[in-house]
């Protein structure tokens, strides 16, 4: 059983020595553990420090490609090593890493596929008032979107199994975080959290410069997301509530109508219309949007059964 821990790095000269000390040389269940970084087009001596620190393997980016490609191009390498068990966290030391073993205990055991670290929001002294709700708030909202009961879905703090590390597809070049949960959900990936440590802020996060990108960027993923899972309920919803208003201007402008008061309300049956023919469009959207969902499941089922031909290959001709 291999154990691989992947970082995504960014001008992590100073924190990684630190992160790097507290990661586990052992775990009771796993035969070998490595590290891998993904140096994400660092301008300072991160990929230096990182052998020094004897990082296993090390993947670099000319120029920086931004979290959630640096967290894909990791996956893709620790599956190609020969994980079969991949943790990602963060270089800032945030995570203890002692609670390494936590996260890959439900693998290890076979009662998951994918684990997630659950920080004590309320406990973290560097958050603000304002982002600890809005961190309740988006894991209230992915629960809703991935039908699961992840109590912190921002936290980047997590295991995978091999499996379900070849089923993932972030096409965010913000974030994986939420995406991947909701993919999980969507995909019946059995999912699963444990309370975990953080440490000390070394640094500011570099996510996001400010709480309304922060806002703007996870509604926005989160809403793409919802929508190619779940695009049928969505356009429906949508366009239900477009149509119903233009039903209630109709009914409106009949009962005028019958009244002998219908020419002064000419406006109300053009919106009407207008309002009616919108909402049976978006209706029609959802149906074809719903027939592309089910290609696409089609194609990521291909993808899958291809991934395992081209990580699990190698693995048997050695």
């Amino acid at each position: 059983m291999k154990l691989m821990i992947q970082i995504p790095c960014y001008n992590e000269e100073k924190t990684l020595p630190v992160t790097a000390a507290d990661l586990p040389r052992s775990i009771s269940g796993s035969d070998e553990i490595e590290y891998l970084i993904i140096n994400d087009g660092s301008s300072d001596d991160t990929v230096d420090v990182a052998r020094k620190c004897g990082i296993h393997h090390i993947v670099s980016f000319p120029q920086n490609k931004g979290l959630a490609s640096a967290f894909m191009a990791g996956i893709d390498a620790c599956l190609r090593l020969g994980a079969d068990i991949i943790v990602n966290t963060d270089a800032d030391n945030q995570y203890c890493g002692q609670d390494i073993e936590k996260l890959v205990r439900p693998i290890l055991e076979k009662k998951a596929e994918m684990v997630i670290g659950e920080r004590p929001i309320n406990e973290i002294e560097s958050f603000s008032f304002l982002k600890k709700k809005l961190q309740r708030l988006g894991s209230y909202v992915v629960r809703k979107a991935s039908n699961t009961d992840i109590p912190d879905a921002p936290s980047g703090f997590r295991a995978y199994s091999r499996d379900a590390a070849m089923r993932l597809n972030v096409v965010s070049h913000y974030t994986y975080t939420l995406e991947t949960i909701i993919q999980a959900g969507n995909k019946n990936i059995a999912l699963t959290s444990v309370p975990i440590r953080t440490n000390q802020e070394t640094r500011e996060s570099r996510l996001f410069h400010s709480m309304f990108g922060y806002i703007k960027k996870s509604v926005v993923t989160i809403f793409r997301i919802f929508m190619m899972y779940r695009p049928l309920r969505f356009f429906a919803v949508l366009g239900a509530i477009i149509f119903g208003l233009g039903t209630i201007l109709g009914i409106r402008f009949l009962v005028y109508y019958f009244m002998g008061q219908g020419q002064g309300h000419i406006q109300s049956l053009i919106l009407t219309a207008v309002l009616l023919m919108i909402g049976f469009q978006i209706g029609i959207t959802g149906l074809l949007a719903d027939i592309i969902a089910g290609n696409r499941k089609l194609i990521e089922d291909v993808q899958y059964r291809l991934r395992k031909m081209e990580y699990d290959e190698p693995e048997k001709k050695s």
